[in-house]
């Protein structure tokens, strides 16, 4: 495999980690706060599909995103009440979202376009454009960094940026702000933190309301970015592989990065067959291609969920004693 084709697969490999990024850094937050949120994807798809049409009808892909985050928020806002205000089971909670937001973006689709559930393509203002960083024509032809800098790094939507910078923000939060030590300690120990006078409910719902902003991110991404308009069920499992990663990466944020990354290449791979069969010599069938990315969750999980250890408080109602 020469260098060239090394940086191609690299590159396949940020685009396709990006929503898998924003979707674990999501759950990271809501799950950390102790509220399991299953329903990521869910909020994606609906994300998705609203970011598309606002963005169809208006030609505007800011107005898109600002629609997709909004409707992950409203499914937030619905998982926060049903699992924080009401306590109830927050497993079931997220799976109602996820049926309701297939159905739903289907069923409006239709409704709205009559494209048998699609969005019409984005084009022009309609769609996030590859960003192009300062000096990357210069020195495309340079050895090694040329192809680094020129084709790796530059080139991609501004919320592949947002994702990636979203990672140290993430850590910085979580670890340096009073914010993200009274978070974490919700997950942990929520009387304590009732008992300090901090708002666990507050805090439950801050969190799934930054849930909700980077599923929107994620699912605008998938719509706006990646591809140009919305199709039934285009997150295609994507939420269940974030979660996947967030197991992972143990709930931290620089290990979600490399978790999601990895899951990243597995798509990535799924591009270039050619490189496969080339690295071990045999032919692969495409439908096992298609199928790794699921495969390797599986895998993962069955290797890693019992070896970590979720938030004690996460998936309990707290319930404030009299």
């Amino acid at each position: 495999m020469d260098f060239l084709t090394l940086i191609q697969i690299l590159d396949s490999t940020v685009r396709l980690a990006t929503p898998l990024l924003l979707a674990c850094l999501a759950g990271l937050f809501s799950e950390r706060a102790g509220i399991f949120d299953i329903g990521l994807e869910g909020k994606m798809l609906m994300a998705a599909f609203f970011s598309a049409a606002v963005a169809a009808a208006s030609g505007n892909v800011w107005l898109g995103l600002l629609a997709g985050i909004a409707s992950s928020m409203v499914l937030s806002g619905l998982h926060g009440l049903a699992s924080i205000t009401f306590r109830g089971n927050q497993l079931i909670s997220g799976v109602a979202i996820n049926f309701l937001a297939a159905g739903m973006t289907v069923l409006i689709a239709q409704d709205w376009f009559q494209q048998g559930g699609r969005t019409p393509s984005l084009i022009g203002a309609g769609r996030f454009e590859p960003v192009t960083l300062p000096f990357a024509g210069a020195i495309t032809d340079t050895p090694f960094i040329g192809p680094i800098y020129a084709e790796l790094i530059s080139g991609h939507s501004i919320l592949v940026y947002i994702a990636f910078l979203a990672v140290p923000a993430t850590w910085w939060i979580l670890y340096r702000t009073r914010f993200g030590l009274r978070l974490r300690a919700v997950g942990e120990n929520p009387a304590a933190v009732d008992t300090a006078g901090v708002s666990v409910v507050g805090l439950r719902y801050a969190a799934v309301a930054i849930c909700g902003i980077l599923c929107g991110l994620a699912g605008a991404y998938l719509a706006t970015a990646l591809q140009a308009g919305f199709v039934k069920d285009m997150s295609a499992g994507r939420g269940f592989i974030a979660l996947a990663a967030l197991i992972f990466a143990k709930w931290r944020p620089w290990y979600a990065l490399w978790a999601c990354l990895l899951f990243g290449l597995f798509s990535a791979m799924e591009t270039r067959p050619d490189v496969i069969e080339n690295l071990i010599g045999m032919k692969v069938q495409g439908q096992l291609l298609s199928a790794l990315p699921y495969i390797m969750t599986v895998i993962i999980l069955a290797g890693f969920v019992g070896k970590a250890i979720p938030p004690r408080a996460g998936g309990e109602p707290y319930v404030k004693e009299r």
